[in-house]
């Protein structure tokens, strides 16, 4: 994949993986930042998680901007 982050200086080649993972038969989604986050008892609850993740860290990004 061929595009830019909004953090990116330049256009990069991004490669996605796999980020989900079962530990004891629940699943975790593991982000940039190193974090593993969950548990979710099934895909659809996790997929779920990873969205409500994103917002949650870019609505983030967007009040540390406004604050500089």
């Amino acid at each position: 994949m061929y595009g830019m982050r909004a953090q990116d200086n330049a256009p990069a080649t991004h490669f996605r993986s796999d980020r989900l993972c079962r530990v004891n038969g629940e699943l975790y989604f593991s982000t940039r930042e190193n974090t593993l986050e969950g548990p979710y008892g099934n895909a659809e609850v996790a997929a779920q998680g990873v969205r409500d993740y994103i917002e949650r860290m870019q609505k983030m990004s967007a009040r540390h901007q406004s604050e500089v």
